[in-house]
């Protein structure tokens, strides 16, 4: 099975530990509790997708042990084609978010099997690649393989849907395969080589690279959207946050599940701005993703 929307990216379990606060360099805090969920930004956006209705294809890998059981729920569970995620020797991929009392999170990201999603993964892949509509990239697998498979779907006229998370300098040949470009404020400022002064004026840089289209996400201040030469500012929904992990992936996947249904990016972005409110009032990433039929913010 092929989908609409092909993921190629992280998968990974999340061991989300709760604390009052987080802890100053070299200081010990206990913990109220801990959990160990589905993650990685490729599957988190997979699921956003998926569990909106989107048709969604997964391409990556995880390990040999048991965690690999974990990271794989939230994909079964949407409903994700998996043929292209293969068993590789070793661990699975693992993000240890600690969470605060105010929802703020610190994490750390062990790649494990991501690593092995190489271009030889991402060639073995090519088909489910060009055939689908959206192609959704980030930067959590070795990037290389992020620039094949943009250029893949590039030219098999496949939308690329590239989010530049965690932010990293991809060549400006791969970042003009975009359309859209999805970074927040300080991955906009990797790419530009600078501070940015506002999200207007780094929109508008970025697109002065030659990329076709530009979301910058804003956390609780929403997004701005540049399209064909349009800039829109979309102000964030009012809810009370319980946990902000995953919530740039909900957006990413939302964003991609209103291009397969045919909205234009600025639409496609209104409604994941809703998405993404939603997904910050639960705990987790995956299992805070809302359902199609469930009511947003």
């Amino acid at each position: 099975m092929s989908g609409a929307i092909v993921v190629v990216g992280s998968i990974n379990a999340d061991l989300v530990l709760q604390v009052a606060r987080h802890p100053h360099p070299g200081e010990t805090v206990l913990g109220r509790d801990s959990v160990l969920m589905s993650g990685g930004k490729g599957a988190n956006q997979a699921v956003a997708a998926a569990r909106l209705g989107a048709r969604v294809a997964m391409v990556g890998a995880v390990g040999s042990d048991s965690t690999a059981t974990v990271a794989l729920a939230g994909l079964r569970d949407a409903g994700v084609d998996l043929t292209h995620v293969p068993t590789v020797p070793g661990t699975t991929g693992l993000a240890v978010v600690t969470l605060s009392q105010d929802a703020e999170n610190s994490i750390v990201v062990i790649p494990g099997a991501n690593l092995a999603v190489t271009v030889d993964a991402v060639d073995a892949a090519r088909d489910v690649i060009v055939a689908a509509q959206v192609c959704v990239l980030q930067a959590e697998i070795p990037l290389p393989a992020v620039a094949r498979a943009a250029q893949l779907a590039h030219d098999a006229g496949t939308r690329v849907l590239l989010n530049v998370a965690p932010a990293t300098a991809l060549p400006p040949g791969t970042l003009r395969l975009a359309d859209p470009l999805v970074v927040n404020e300080h991955e906009a400022a990797v790419i530009l080589g600078r501070p940015i002064d506002s999200p207007a004026d780094a929109a508008a840089d970025l697109a002065a690279l030659g990329i076709a289209s530009v979301v910058i996400t804003l956390g609780s201040h929403g997004a701005v959207v540049l399209e064909g030469g349009r800039l829109t500012s979309l102000p964030a929904r009012m809810v009370v946050p319980r946990d902000t992990t995953g919530a740039g992936d909900a957006f990413v996947g939302a964003l991609a599940a209103g291009l397969v249904e045919g909205s234009t990016i600025l639409d496609a972005a209104q409604q994941a701005v809703r998405v993404a409110a939603a997904s910050v009032t639960r705990l987790g990433a995956q299992a805070s993703y809302p359902w199609k039929e469930e009511p947003l913010p």
